[in-house]
């Protein structure tokens, strides 16, 4: 029995229960986006391996506790974060077992207690007309493999009647299935018809002889009576068509176009979009004989399954289909067997609150002159038997009655009828349980930084007596260099109607003043997200996002953005759309030189004005997976809508409508259908067009006087009529400076180039003890403070300007984790000069890399689900904690650097060196790890207040969890024999680095999930993922054979 609580309570163990749940993870992210949730719990989350695991981590944790004496006074930091994650496993297992979680769909005005199942069931209510049973059987099935379910119910009416044994026995399931035709020479013929006038492709089968109803639109083929809106037939051989309504069509490969008369035969022509009284529909190909069959198709959520039984009754068996899935409660299975009769659905079983609820009024709120949702609520009554009361429901505010809890999740309109979906969790005993571990949790993680008698205290101490010993401080050379990109200047393709240098020469001596360009900036415009933004920021992201540049031809973007407002039929036949490097298939279709950087709008349109690529385009969004020319096409249209909507003034909306509702702001050619009155109407027709009359006006006299009392007057007239969104005036003249100053692209020249002359003369220091160059490092450091206060100024402005946190998309968060390493960088640089040149280069290189065009810096309002307190809590603790673990990384580098670089002459020094970086090395780890735990749970805490669940295994928290995994393993490698040394520990923090690469990059852009970014494209892993990959192969290789030869003992 000893032996066997030996392994159980080993740190053997510990190290492979983090190993294996890790694993067991980062799989399942994989499987769930390949097969779905509920494959990837069907074989991995709600396995009994899984739960074993958990079992096994409990028992570890409970023994290494008396193992330990975690219990004496000086360990009470330890004990509390090991006791919390006690108190969490159980948590999460009595709110598996005990609690469940639904929704609740309520329509304006009606009132309801009844939710339904987040949990898909076999549910089935059978009857013999006197007595009525139903059972619910829970089903988690899985879309990659087999699956196996029966289950065995009795039916006995009355005791004085006989007893009936009712089976029910898995055949088959058909996820995310779909009838499809399986060609067959004995089948009947069925016509193929494709439409998407709801706004996405669906795919119908019209069986001949039959009449199918399609979004309100009779459509038959070869029915005699011919009563339907479109009408298929045969004359002879020839397909025909008869339609009640007129219409056209068009024939996608000559682009002719055509009448459809109503109540006229016609030839059928294939391949050819047709419209008639709003559908628009394409039959690709002649009728096909065949066998409708249901299959699974491509992994689409919105998709039901189907699931196949046997039901068995007295040895009388009967086989049945079953269309559902999640929340399902409609599609309903009626069949008989004997005298016994069943109504059976797969889907979600009704539960009941003990309280009713009614819906009182749906209110949504919109963003400024947008229809994006900023936020919605529930005004309610609760109706019990004891009271009755009122309460609004809204994001981040829950009712909490009787145990049941009750979060807004959702919500659907459709013309005048409003519906909440009101999220509702049974799991009081659960969450409390599970917010007591927190709470233990995050004293013992804090504890530990800060008590003495802890690991991060020894740490600490030892590095103070490693400063004691240097006599003086050894770097090896580094053969580091910042990489620069140059832009490639290719012979832009020549426009027909001007040359380059006649372009140039209207564009100079039409460029506007500077002084008034300023002015003009401060102009506000009203984004078609909603938010209110000066015109300086839109001219930089016009400039930003079409031409990839910061300025155009000698002009800054707000100059661009005026001489296309002024000039739009020149910027027709100007090269300024930009056009990715390498896609020469792109630059053939549209007729410009194979090395041209830029094309025209004009380009872009044949003679007739009809897109080259906007075909292209539609066709590759409709497919999942998009090939590389694909995904480039789409980037390079939406350029061309852009430049589009600029070029016919849609993008200057800087009229407020008076006294709107939703704030609305129109641009000019809005206007006339704004609903202006009175000399309103004529001051928003008549103000843009003279502005620009007399900006030509003043650039030849160079008098701008009338030309700003112009723009004063839009000004004033937004300012009136627009004062509830109208941005302070500090705001606006800080936005202007933030974007005129472009603080993060700067801060990599600075970062890059401080980083670069610290670690030259943290080399000099080495072989000469000159004052000078002592001050010289010093001087450095203070510099490299004063740009991280510069980071900071920047990061705060932003705040400011945008009103929201600056980590709510990719690019904050990038810029975001560049500041933490810098700061933890200094923090536990103190004692170490060679930890501040490291924390300067890996900022830089961050920065650098949030500079690349894959990543849009532009602010944006926030989805109301993070408009929250949350946000600032959780995402700023969360991404906080990369920044620890990048400085951990880098300093791994350095140190295998340092040995592979040791000699019999240097080893001395080198030791020091290595002692100190691997100390600091794990300090920073440490705090990392504290950090991303916090984070983690106090996410898990965000999602429990907001949606009534604390954990739902989405890949971006899960891989945030496997990272906690990978690196207590880390962190843990020190207590196992065979693992522990300053060699195994600095590779290792390299190599975990990959963990959080993953959970920040891989699942936004690899997997799907609620934290994604992207989705839906194939992501093509880039090739420095095997250059990073060799180069720690042959970095740890190298270093290997120098541990081993002088440190190894």
């Amino acid at each position: 029995m000893k032996k066997i609580l030996d392994i159980l309570y080993s740190t053997r163990l510990t190290a492979v229960l983090f190993f294996v749940f890790a694993v067991a993870m980062g799989i399942a992210t994989f499987i769930e986006n390949d097969f779905g949730t509920q494959t990837s719990k069907a074989l991995v989350y709600n396995t009994w391996w899984f739960e074993l695991i958990m079992i096994f981590f409990v028992i570890n944790f409970f023994g290494n506790i008396f193992r330990y004496r975690l219990y004496k006074k000086e360990k009470w930091g330890v004990l509390l974060f090991h006791a919390a994650f006690l108190l969490i496993l159980i948590g999460a297992g009595v709110t598996r077992y005990v609690s469940y979680e639904g929704i609740m769909v309520i329509d304006e005005g009606e009132t309801t207690s009844t939710f339904f199942s987040d949990t898909n069931y076999l549910n089935v209510v059978v009857d013999n007309n006197e007595f009525q049973k139903e059972t619910n059987n829970q089903l988690l099935l899985s879309a990659w493999g087999s699956n196996s379910a029966k289950f065995t119910e009795t039916f006995q009416p009355k005791k004085d009647k006989g007893q009936h044994e009712i089976s029910y026995n898995l055949v088959d399931y058909i996820p995310w299935s779909e009838q499809k035709l399986v060609l067959d020479e004995n089948g009947v013929e069925h016509l193929f018809l494709v439409e998407s006038s709801s706004g996405s492709r669906h795919e119908h089968y019209i069986k001949r002889g039959t009449t199918q109803n399609i979004h309100n639109i009779l459509v038959s083929f070869d029915v005699p009576q011919k009563n339907a809106s479109v009408n298929f037939y045969y004359e002879g051989d020839n397909l025909k068509m008869v339609s009640k309504n007129n219409g056209d069509w068009l024939r996608m490969a000559d682009q002719k176009r055509g009448q459809i008369i109503k109540d006229s035969a016609q030839h059928f022509q294939f391949l050819t979009l047709h419209t008639i009284k709003g559908l628009q529909f394409v039959i690709p190909r002649a009728p096909e004989k065949g066998i409708m069959k249901t299959l699974s198709g491509e992994k689409d959520n919105e998709k039901y399954d189907t699931v196949i039984f046997d039901v068995t009754v007295n040895n009388e068996t009967k086989r049945i289909s079953l269309y559902g899935g999640k929340f399902n409660v409609d599609n309903v299975e009626e069949f008989s067997i004997g005298d016994l009769n069943f109504r059976a659905w797969y889907g979600a079983k009704k539960l009941e609150t003990p309280f009713k609820v009614k819906l009182n009024d749906f209110q949504l709120e919109k963003y400024p002159g947008s229809e994006s949702a900023a936020a919605y609520a529930s005004e309610i009554t609760v109706i019990d038997d004891k009271e009755t009361f009122d309460f609004r429901i809204f994001m981040n505010n829950i009712l909490d009655y009787k145990g049941y809890k009750l979060f807004q999740s959702s919500y659907k309109i459709e013309g005048d009828n409003e519906q909440t979906h009101l999220s509702v969790n049974h799991d009081f005993v659960g969450t409390w349980i599970t917010y007591v571990g927190y709470t233990l949790l995050f004293f013992g993680l804090t504890f530990i930084l800060f008590i003495k008698n802890t690991r991060f205290n020894d740490l600490k101490n030892s590095l103070n007596k490693i400063k004691l010993k240097k006599a003086s401080l050894s770097v090896i050379i580094l053969f580091l260099s910042l990489n620069s990109t140059a832009q490639e200047h290719g012979d832009v393709h020549k426009p027909k109607e001007l040359s380059i240098a006649q372009i140039d020469s209207i564009l100079t001596s039409n460029k506007p003043s500077l002084e008034h360009t300023n002015e003009f900036s401060s102009l506000v415009i009203q984004d078609i997200g909603g938010r209110m933004k000066p015109t300086h920021t839109l001219a930089s992201e016009l400039v930003r996002k079409v031409a990839h540049t910061n300025s155009f031809k000698g002009m800054n973007p707000t100059q661009v953005l005026l001489s296309i407002t002024e000039m739009p039929m020149l910027w027709l036949n100007i090269p300024f759309i930009y056009l990715e490097k390498g896609n020469t298939q792109i630059r053939e279709l549209l007729g410009v030189a194979k090395d041209a950087k830029y094309a025209r709008f004009i380009d872009f349109y044949d003679t007739k004005g009809t897109s080259k690529i906007g075909e292209l385009v539609a066709e590759a969004k409709k497919k999942k997976i998009q090939s590389k020319f694909e995904t480039d096409a789409i980037k390079i249209e939406q350029r061309v809508w852009l430049l589009s909507q600029t070029l016919g003034g849609g993008m200057l909306r800087i009229y407020p409508i008076p006294n709107d509702e939703n704030n609305k702001w129109v641009s000019q050619p809005e206007t006339l259908k704004a609903g202006f009155k009175g000399t309103d109407s004529v001051f928003v027709r008549q103000s843009l067009p003279v502005y620009m009359q007399l900006l030509q006006n003043s650039r030849k006299s160079g008098n701008y006087t009338e030309t700003n009392k112009v723009l004063d007057g839009i000004k004033k007239f937004q300012k009136k009529f627009g004062k509830e969104v109208y941005p302070s005036e500090d705001k606006i003249e800080l936005e202007i400076m933030y974007n005129e100053f472009d603080v993060f692209n700067r801060l990599i020249k600075y970062f890059g180039l401080s980083s670069i002359l610290l670690i030259i003369f943290l080399i000099a220091q080495v072989f000469s003890n000159k004052k000078w160059i002592n001050y010289v490092v010093k001087g450095l450091i203070v510099i490299i403070i004063g740009f991280f206060i510069l980071h900071t100024l920047g990061l705060l402005s932003r705040w400011y300007i945008s009103g929201n946190a600056p980590w709510s998309n990719a690019y904050e968060s990038i810029i975001f984790v560049a500041w933490a390493t810098m700061f933890f960088g200094l923090s536990l640089g103190k004692k170490s000069t060679l930890t501040i040149a490291a924390a300067t280069f890996i900022t830089a290189i961050t920065l650098f890399f949030a500079s690349q065009n894959w990543l849009d810096p532009e602010i944006a309002n926030l989805q109301p689900v993070l408009n929250s307190w949350w946000l600032k809590v959780h995402v700023s603790i969360i991404v906080a904690s990369y920044g620890p673990f990048s400085l951990g990384m880098i300093l791994g580098i350095f140190s295998l650097f340092l040995m592979i670089f040791t000699n019999s002459k240097n080893k001395r020094k080198m030791d020091l060196h290595i002692k100190e970086l691997t100390i600091i090395n794990e300090m920073s780890i440490t705090v990392g790890l504290v950090l991303l735990t916090i984070g983690t749970f106090l996410g898990g805490m965000w999602a429990n207040e907001s949606w009534g669940r604390y954990w739902g295994w989405d890949p971006k928290e899960t891989w945030a969890l496997i990272s906690i995994m990978v690196y207590a393993f880390v962190l843990h490698m020190r207590l196992i024999p065979g693992l522990r040394g300053r060699y195994t520990f600095n590779l290792w923090s390299i190599i975990a680095f990959a963990s959080i690469m993953m959970t920040y990059f891989g699942v936004n852009f690899y997997l799907s999930g609620l934290h994604s970014y992207a989705s839906g494209d194939k992501v093509i892993t880039p090739t420095s993922v095997y250059y990073s990959v060799s180069f720690v192969f042959i970095l740890g290789l190298f270093a290997w054979f120098k541990f081993k030869k002088f440190y190894k003992k």
